[in-house]
Order: structure tokens, then sequence, then C-alpha cells
């Protein structure tokens, strides 16, 4: 069974590389280019993979909300006019057991299981604008911060929706032995953008007052706390 959850794995990955090679002064470790952020959709599917919904239909039929994150990822659900003055979370679950991701879902708490949404979220937001590796940049506020968002609360928070799909993968040709299929579940979230902005925010300040940084450090989290929310 596979979650999804922004540039998460990539920041593990990073640090255990970062861990092996700290005795270098002058390591420089770049962060993802812009095509690794794309349009945070890592689910790694198109429209045409899909064989079967929840409501027993293919592709076309699928809610507007799931066709546009399939295609466009979060940006375009947020862009919908369903979606104004909110931000929008949506997680992701795959396996081929039903029972297990209908669990799942049903279980999923928009109060309790979105801060690590969100704090995956505030952590690709850092990722994203900085030019060095993030704990160079930003020194402790990165680690800190993201640690801060996971512990939060987010005040307001809807559960949505919940949808599920069949999808194919593997070779396409009809006397191929490797294509399978899956099941996916996804919850969609939502929150208020003043709520968020307000939670992230305070976080921001107070994560800056308990970590010591270095002059550039300081600059850096005070230039990336000016324009947090740009392309958050």
């Amino acid at each position: 069974m596979k979650k999804y959850f922004s540039a998460a794995g990539f920041i593990l990955i990073v640090i255990i590389l970062f861990s092996c090679t700290s005795s270098s002064a002058n390591i420089f470790i770049p962060v993802p280019d812009e095509n690794y952020f794309g349009n945070d959709n890592n689910i790694g599917i198109g429209i045409s993979d899909i064989i079967g919904t929840k409501d027993g239909s293919q592709s076309g039929y699928l809610p507007t909300w799931l066709s546009f994150y399939i295609i466009g990822g979060l940006e375009a659900v947020e862009n919908l006019n369903r979606f104004n003055d909110k931000y929008v979370f949506i997680a992701v679950n795959e396996s081929d057991n039903f029972i297990v991701l209908t669990r799942w879902a049903d279980n999923f708490s928009a109060a309790q299981d979105l801060p690590m949404l969100a704090a995956a979220r505030v952590e690709r937001r850092m990722i994203s604008s900085a030019s060095l590796y993030p704990d160079d940049e930003y020194g402790l506020f990165f680690e800190t911060m993201v640690k801060n968002a996971y512990n939060s609360g987010y005040p307001g928070a809807v559960k949505e929706e919940t949808y599920w799909i069949k999808t194919k993968t593997g070779n396409d040709s009809p006397d191929s032995n490797s294509q399978s299929e899956t099941i996916m579940f996804f919850v969609l979230i939502s929150v208020d953008k003043n709520t968020i902005q307000t939670v992230i925010t305070d976080l921001a300040a107070q994560t800056a007052a308990s970590v010591t940084l270095t002059r550039n450090q300081s600059a850096a989290v005070n230039r990336l706390r000016q324009t947090f929310f740009d392309g958050f």
C-alpha cells in the first residue's frame, strides 16, 4: 500500500546523503529543479490509465476536482470556483486491497491527518525557494519549521469528498502478462486560506525566534517569510 506526500521522500534521501558527506566543508547539494515539483501531482497516472471508478464508469465521469488534479495538480484544483479563498489538500493511497483502502478513507480525519499534508506542503515551499540545500540556506529554521507544521492544528479543515479509481499499469499489449490493476483512493480536504496563512505565519515567527541562525540564514528566512505564500 502506497501513500503520496509532496517532497517528503526527497528530503529524507538528501538528509542521508548530507550526513555521509558532512566532513566536506564545501559540499554543495542542489535542490530539485522545477521539473521535480511539476504540478504537485506525483501519482504517476494519466486519465487514459483509468479503467474503472467509484461510479462504475471510466474516466469520462470523474469528479471535476479529481480530473483537474490528475491533469494539473493541486493548483488546477484550487483554481476552480468552488475553492475560491481555500487551500486544497489531497491524500492519495493505493493498494489491491479494496477493504483496507475503504477503511483508510473512512477513518481519514481532516483534523488529525491534515497536519502531515500541510507539513509536506510547507517543506515543499521551502525547498522550492532555496538556492542551496535547505539546511544550509535556512539553518535550523528549516527542520524546525517542518516539525512545527506537523505538530500544529488547522482549524476548520473540511473533509470534502472521497473517491476511488481503478487503474491499469504495465504493458498495454493484449498478449502481455505484465499488465496489472490497482485501486487508488483520494481524500479531498479544504481549509480557508486565511486560516492556513494565519497558522503558518505564526509558526514561522515562533520558529524564527526559537533557533539560532547565521546572518545569511537569517536574511534568507526573512525573505522567505515575506513571500511564503507566493506559490504555496
